[in-house]
């Protein structure tokens, strides 16, 4: 297993098929360059099998944490440590850059989801309600 950091369109382009849906090439261009804003990918054999996405949060009174946005790994590649080197990785560059924390929302019942999060480390810290605002497009 390889894993990469993201640095252009290209390459998470060719990895399209991990996503909910395929990369918009603006959005992913915009990802990129943000500060703050961090991409790993998978590859077994130079096929891309998963990735992770983490976005460092500012507070004035705390300092910096790292949301771990958002993780896939492509079904026939699962249950092989993608998904925990992908978490390394992304916790590695958290404590790189003094990053107090490192969090996940997660859906209660993805149980695939809080059995990888807890194998890395990860503790639950309570209940939390996720509340949206819903935009558009």
């Amino acid at each position: 297993m390889d894993i990469r950091r993201a640095t252009d369109v290209d390459q998470v382009t060719a990895a399209a098929h991990l996503f909910d849906a395929p990369p918009r090439e603006e959005a992913t261009r915009r990802f990129l360059a943000a500060g703050g804003h961090h991409m790993f990918l998978a590859y077994e054999d130079g096929v891309p099998t998963g990735f992770v996405t983490g976005i460092e949060i500012h507070h004035p009174d705390k300092g910096v944490e790292m949301c771990l946005y958002e993780m896939g790994v492509d079904a026939p590649y699962r249950r092989r440590g993608i998904a925990t080197a992908l978490i390394g990785e992304l916790a590695a560059l958290a404590r790189k850059l003094g990053c107090y924390d490192m969090w996940v929302p997660v859906d209660t019942d993805n149980e695939g989801a809080l059995a990888t999060y807890r194998a890395t480390g990860a503790r639950q810290d309570g209940v939390c309600a996720v509340l949206t605002w819903e935009f558009g497009g």
